[in-house]
């Protein structure tokens, strides 16, 4: 059997022990064994149904049995908006994020790079990395304030959730939805990778247009976790994100007890090289916007929250024409990071569990030796193999965190790339 179900946005149903999801009811006067019904809402309940996120869990005990909150510290993980200087419109590039020499697990290896918007308006998101060394053992972490999509760069994770258990490595990704109890724990021992917390609307397939109803991102490519329980009387930390702070609670049970559940508001992973990449078979270059995979809408149509964009492995076959991303200022600010192989506008700095931050308006594209390379090159089809970069954009300006803009890998000479360009020369 399957331990995931396909589909985007589907209604599931799923129960680790037979029987005990009810029969015509959510809520039964007598639930099957004596569980607990609950319903996770990840709207409002009057949303209207293409938009509707709930799902009904029965679980051992109900989820408010515990006491009350403490504060917690997390240091780097930081929410919008940020305190510090307004951010400034230089581009920014960091090398790869270096693992800590002690133990450190998920929660406390998280560092904020930049975020925009507000999470008590769940507008805007938050962007950090990070390099964990520990498994988290005896504690769970709820986010509160946000979505949170994790993209592994190095060694796998093992997400075990409400729903069940997610297994994710490098060229996959998962999202977990807001106020979903997780915990990560790491089987290699230590792990690398970037994760969005998306204050605004839940990511979404976006909307194909003329492409019509083929590719991009197939719904039946995602996969939600089948129903899995700990039935553990041990204690347990709940660490809670709200509003920015961070609380934790100690619960004399494994929050992780939902024997069976049915609804579509769960976690999903994401295999990125299942992605139909779309392009040209003609000449000249299309917008990276067809190479979106998930999207959160915001008030503005058209104009996203946050966009989930990658640059997979594809054929370029366009005749006459410049090949890598063509020098550019857009409104949108890119997030962009690297998994594995080399991204084709950049020729050297931009490392696997590299990062870097081009806000809206300010111009950026290949280095030097990219664009050499790019006016020189024989135009016969070419595979673009061995890479997977991403990008999360948003129609907002990302604020760098203080605490990455003096960071030691912070690369000083991003900018030496564009420097070295000849002026055009004119007939006379």
């Amino acid at each position: 059997m399957s331990d995931y179900i396909s589909g985007f946005g589907n209604h599931v149903a799923t129960e680790a022990v037979t029987g005990a999801l009810p029969v015509g009811q959510n809520s039964p006067q007598h639930v099957p064994f004596g569980l607990y019904a609950e319903q996770f809402s990840g709207s409002a309940f009057t949303a209207p149904r293409h938009d509707n996120r709930r799902t009904w869990f029965y679980r051992l005990r109900p989820s408010a049995d515990h006491p009350a909150f403490d504060p917690y510290t997390v240091s780097n993980w930081l929410s919008a908006p940020m305190s510090g200087p307004a951010p400034s419109p230089d581009r920014l590039r960091w090398s790869p994020l270096p693992y800590p020499d002690e133990a450190v697990d998920f929660v406390d290896s998280l560092i904020t790079y930049a975020a925009t918007g507000d999470v008590a308006t769940q507008t805007g998101v938050a962007l950090h990395l990070y390099a964990a060394t520990a498994s988290m053992t005896e504690r769970a972490l709820v986010n509160a304030d946000a979505e949170m999509v994790i993209v592994p760069q190095a060694g796998p994770l093992k997400l075990i959730t409400e729903c069940g258990v997610i297994d994710i490595a490098p060229l996959q990704i998962a999202v977990i939805p807001r106020g979903l109890k997780f915990r990560v724990e790491l089987p290699d021992g230590r792990a690398r990778g970037y994760v969005c917390e998306n204050y605004g609307q839940p990511f979404r397939l976006p909307d194909l247009g003329p492409i019509g109803a083929n590719g991009l991102a197939n719904p039946r490519d995602f996969e939600a976790p089948v129903a899995a329980f700990e039935d553990i009387d041990d204690a347990c930390d709940l660490i809670q994100k709200f509003q920015g702070g961070f609380w934790v609670t100690r619960m004399d049970h494994s929050p992780f007890d939902v024997v069976a559940w049915h609804g579509n508001n769960a976690p999903y992973r994401y295999d990125l090289r299942r992605f139909n990449a779309i392009g040209t078979v003609s000449f000249d270059h299309p917008d990276p916007s067809i190479f979106t995979v998930l999207t959160s809408p915001s008030e503005h149509p058209g104009t996203a929250n946050c966009d989930f964009v990658i640059f997979p492995p594809r054929w370029m076959v366009a005749e006459h024409t410049f090949r890598p991303p063509w020098f550019h200022r857009n409104i949108m600010s890119e997030f962009m990071g690297l998994i594995e192989g080399h991204y084709d506008a950049k020729a050297q700095g931009f490392a696997p569990g590299g990062v870097s931050l081009h806000n809206g308006m300010n111009a950026h594209g290949p280095d030097k030796a990219s664009y050499d390379a790019a006016i020189a090159a024989d135009l016969t089809p070419q595979k673009y193999d061995g890479t997977m970069a991403f990008m999360f954009e948003t129609r907002y300006v990302l604020k760098p965190a203080v605490q990455v803009l003096n960071a030691p890998h912070l690369q000083p000479d991003y900018d030496h790339g564009w420097a070295r360009f000849e002026k055009a020369k004119l007939p006379k």
